[in-house]
């Protein structure tokens, strides 16, 4: 319960209202499960989680879908990042380095066709 309260605390949420005058210079869309989306934007060089209209984190299951809802709001760099469980899943030891990867999706609106 304690650690919960920590990381609330710690954890700044940027209203996805607020996106275009909050000097976002990045946004990274993160594959937390399977189907499972959440947002960050970078600004002034930390990371916030993108919070919907009624202040709670804004998840999707689609990543078109996200990326519809912030494109709308906000012109920046996109960039997906997956983490990897396969060090967790052979049962090898926690290594200290991050296993994510970070792929660009561009800065250029969705096609109409996927609007």
């Amino acid at each position: 319960m304690q650690t919960t309260a920590i990381w609330e605390r710690q954890t700044v949420k940027l209203n996805i209202q607020e996106l275009a005058q909050a000097g976002v210079t990045k946004v990274v869309i993160e594959s937390v499960d399977l189907s499972l989306y959440i947002a960050h934007a970078s600004v002034g060089g930390e990371e916030r989680v993108i919070a919907d209209r009624q202040g709670k984190v804004l998840k999707t299951r689609n990543l078109l879908e996200m990326q519809r809802a912030l494109r709308k709001q906000i012109d920046c760099e996109f960039f997906l990042r997956q983490r990897s469980a396969y060090d967790e899943m052979v049962g090898h030891a926690h290594r200290a380095a991050d296993n994510c990867m970070e792929l660009p999706l561009g800065r250029e609106p969705l096609p109409e066709w996927l609007n």
